[in-house]
């Protein structure tokens, strides 16, 4: 009855991770076959929640649903491109995948899907919290295991609007990335290789409306990828250490970048522009609260604060809004 009453989708439950993905009937692709692996997770799996934080946009040109109720993935994995396609089948899972990275993706099908996220060592404080944990049962914090695929767009991200952020990322990654292998629905790219990232023209950056401060940023990132990519084996605060020595990656991009590289359940995230707010009214109806504020408010939940601030999300309260939203600039017109 939970899932059947649950909210539809607003703006800030899509911030939470929310992704629709049609109630279909899953079928075979009448196209090439891939390299298929099956798991049956330990309990309730809702794909949309689980896969949605890894969504950059509507319009993200490596994540598409389809209306069988497939989720597909466009990935650089350490072993190459490769495209993954998740489907439910009752209480078991199915992946296939494609490309020279199919078999990393199959063999990270698991934790991609929350296997080494443990749900039960979460217990809500607050009765919105419950409520949300009660309406979306399948919730799982996925664990990407690709961390530039995660930094990337959360430096595309800082001090501007999601809109301008999810087109610099579209622009980009179709005009430099590759053709994601295998039948894919639509047109459907591979990000770019750090090399590719570090050799696109100052103008290109420009005309995605990506200002020079997060151009330099990333290309930092791209020239020390490898030990960048080093950090999904550490441990969340020791990533986010080593994410931090990159100049222009600070404890915002840190956190956004290993809640979805390392599947991380207390790294929330700092340095919100509404988070704290959201949080604060929730929690103790406090619109101007800040981050100390939002920190005090979430420590009942110490080692599960990023779980919690996503339920928050996910229950769609927000204060009213008081000013105009943020303009929408574009720095490619000028």
């Amino acid at each position: 009855m939970a899932g059947r009453f649950a909210p539809r989708p607003t703006r800030t439950t899509v911030r939470g991770g929310e992704v629709v993905v049609p109630a279909g009937v899953p079928r075979q692709m009448a196209r090439t076959a891939g390299r298929v692996r099956t798991w049956v997770p330990d309990g309730p799996l809702d794909l949309g929640l689980v896969l949605g934080p890894l969504r950059r946009g509507p319009g993200d040109p490596t994540f598409r649903t389809t209306p069988d109720g497939s989720v597909w993935r466009a990935c650089l994995t350490p072993a190459g491109p490769g495209t993954l396609r998740v489907s439910a089948h009752g209480t078991q899972v199915r992946g296939e995948a494609w490309g020279p990275g199919a078999d990393w993706l199959l063999d990270q099908l698991p934790d991609l899907l929350g296997a080494s996220d443990d749900p039960s060592l979460f217990a809500p404080r607050h009765r919105i919290v419950a409520l949300a944990r009660h309406r979306r049962p399948g919730l799982r914090l996925t664990r990407s295991g690709l961390v530039l695929e995660s930094l990337i767009p959360s430096v595309l991200e800082q001090k501007v609007t999601t809109d301008e952020a999810y087109r610099a990322w579209r622009l980009l990654v179709r005009k430099f990335g590759e053709p994601a292998p295998g039948p894919v629905p639509g047109r459907m790219w591979v990000m770019p290789p750090p090399r590719t990232w570090a050799l696109i023209p100052s103008w290109e950056w420009h005309r995605a409306g990506v200002d020079d401060k997060r151009a330099s940023t990333i290309l930092r990132a791209v020239r020390v990828a490898a030990r960048l990519e080093q950090a999904a084996g550490m441990e969340p605060g020791a990533a986010r250490a080593r994410l931090e020595l990159v100049p222009g990656v600070g404890p915002w991009t840190s956190a956004e970048t290993v809640q979805r590289s390392h599947g991380a359940p207390d790294e929330v995230t700092v340095g919100d522009l509404h988070l704290p707010g959201i949080v604060g009214w929730a929690l103790a109806g406090d619109r101007d609260a800040d981050d100390s504020v939002m920190l005090s408010l979430l420590e009942p939940y110490a080692g599960q604060r990023h779980r919690a601030a996503r339920l928050i999300l996910l229950s769609g309260r927000v204060p009213p809004r008081r000013a105009p939203k943020m303009p929408r600039g574009d720095i490619g017109r000028w």
